[in-house]
């Protein structure tokens, strides 16, 4: 049967990384990617992981690559340290590596906020690979490239993403501002449009289209910071534009 690596980035994830651990022992090679954290996360790492790389970040591509360039096995799971696999997917993950019909799989991600899961709050990314020619692309909200078709997993794996309101509205500040950079260099401008129109459809997707209504409050409350989240991202890149950064 094919081997399995997994990735996982991390910077001052000690409260959560054991058991992101844990929860992939059944894999053949675990890397850690850390950005020198300030906290136990790399001795856990130590403990748990076949491989603990060490680089100082710089976009999140480019830490990916650098752990892919390390992975020795046919496939690559990527995972992060508020993630963890399910005993049911990995019981999918394991029987579709007997028998792969596509060189890469996609996994739906429910996320967990306010001490529910969000199923009406649901990623779906590309995160199972083949090595051999996989590699990322763009500074923010990075996409990860494979060979051949992308097929998808049925299992979800789960997402303890928002670790409370404070954190998450500072984690959409910080990606703002790598977004807006990453506009910026491609000369993209800020208008009224974007700065009203981008940040209530932002809203209107989450919270209606995607039923984001039916999590009660958590949905009402992620769809508000998603909004807030794009409302950023132009300010930002108006900022930049204007060279008040």
């Amino acid at each position: 049967m094919a081997t399995l690596s997994v990735i996982v980035p991390t910077f001052n994830e000690a409260p959560y990384l054991e058991d992101a651990l844990h929860s992939v022992s059944f894999a053949d090679e675990i890397i850690v990617i850390d950005s020198f954290s300030t906290d136990a996360t790399a001795e856990i790492a130590e403990a748990k992981a076949t491989k603990v790389l060490q680089r100082k970040f710089d976009t999140f591509s480019e830490q990916k690559n650098y752990a892919l360039e390390h992975a020795t096995c046919d496939w690559v799971l990527f995972l992060d340290a508020d993630e963890r696999v399910t005993h049911s997917l990995e019981n999918e993950i394991m029987g579709t590596l007997r028998n792969p019909r596509h060189g890469g799989y996609r996994i739906s991600f429910p996320h967990f906020y306010m001490n529910r899961f969000l199923y009406h709050h649901s990623d779906t990314v590309l995160r199972l690979v083949k090595r051999e020619g996989a590699h990322f692309t763009g500074k923010v909200h990075e996409k990860l490239h494979c060979e051949g078709t992308v097929g998808r997993l049925e299992n979800p794996m789960l997402h303890y993403t928002y670790k409370g309101l404070h954190p998450y509205i500072k984690k959409k500040e910080r990606y703002a501002w790598f977004q807006a950079e990453q506009a910026f260099e491609r000369e993209n401008k800020a208008t009224w449009f974007h700065l009203t129109v981008k940040p209530a459809y932002r809203f209107f997707s989450s919270y209606v289209l995607k039923g984001g209504f039916r999590d009660g409050i958590p949905g009402l409350a992620v769809a508000t910071v998603n909004a807030y989240g794009v409302f950023q991202r132009y300010v930002k890149l108006r900022l930049l534009q204007k060279n008040m950064q």
